[in-house]
Parts: structure tokens; C-alpha cells; sequence
């Protein structure tokens, strides 16, 4: 899960916990910790509804959806974060996966212009192989991830 900066001004990373920690921050550093899947989805919710233009709050639930087996969830989420921010892989990633596991059509589109993105900023690329090398981790045998994952890989 990559925490790519929100695009709005009003976020909760301009709340703050007692300890000085955003409410994102917080989420994103229980992820890393290893925080139950569902407990963070209930936060990445808190923090959306809160901020509802906050796009890597949406990215952040998208993905944690996926990775609970929730694709349906998981794409609206998705469609939110791309519609708040189009230029950002991860979002398309989180729908592509979505849109896989529910056997929509369209992927390639999603995958074709994360592609470009990633080839336009290398930056994110090392963002996007860790994000994808922490699911498989977290969802070994993620057969929606392989597909994803190859396809970026394509010449």
C-alpha cells in the first residue's frame, strides 16, 4: 500500500492525533506494523468519510479491500481514487485488480495508463513494485496480482 500525497487541502493529514500523528500517518504506519486487515479498513472508512476528497485515502481502502477479499467494495473505492486523482498508478492498480477479480472489462486500459505514468515518473515505479511485492506477501498466490503484475512488465 503506497501512501501517495492526498490532493485536497482539507485531509486528515491535517488532523491530528494527541501524539502529533495524523489519522493517516497513524493508518499507514498500523499497516506496516501489521495491523488486522479489518480494523484498517474501518479507519481508511473513518478517514474518507471525514475527508472525502482525500485520494490516497481511497487508494489506501481500495487496496485494503482487495487484499480482505472484498472486490466489489474494493472498485468503488478504486473508481473514487481515480476520479480524485487519474494520474496515479497505485489507484489504477487497486481498480485493475478489482475490475479482474469481478471480471469486468476494461483492464488493460487501467494497466496501459498506469504504464504510462510509471514511464513518465521512473520515481513511482519503485513505489508500485514494492506495493505490489507487499501483496503478494500479504496474498500469496494472488493470481489477479501475477496478471497485474506481468502485464507491467511487458515491453
Amino acid at each position: 500500500m503506497t501512501a501517495s500525497s492526498p490532493e485536497t487541502a482539507s485531509s486528515p493529514e491535517d488532523q491530528t492525533t494527541p501524539n502529533g500523528e495524523s489519522l493517516f500517518e497513524q493508518a499507514i504506519g498500523r499497516y506496516s506494523a501489521g495491523a488486522p486487515i479489518d480494523s484498517l479498513i474501518a479507519d481508511f472508512s473513518a478517514i474518507t468519510e471525514q475527508a472525502p476528497r482525500h485520494s490516497a485515502g481511497w487508494t489506501c481502502l481500495a487496496w485494503l479491500q482487495l487484499l480482505a477479499g472484498q472486490p466489489l467494495a474494493a472498485m468503488k473505492s478504486a473508481k473514487v481514487a481515480v476520479r480524485l486523482n487519474p494520474q496515479d498508478p497505485q489507484s489504477r492498480i487497486n481498480l485493475s485488480l478489482a475490475m479482474l477479480e469481478t471480471g469486468t472489462k476494461g483492464v488493460r486500459e487501467h494497466i496501459d495508463l498506469a504504464r504510462k505514468v510509471l514511464a513518465l515518473a521512473p520515481e513511482l515505479a519503485t513505489e508500485l513494485q514494492d506495493s505490489i511485492a507487499d501483496g503478494l506477501a500479504r496474498k500469496p498466490n494472488w493470481q489477479a496480482m501475477l496478471k497485474v503484475q506481468a502485464w507491467l512488465q511487458e515491453n
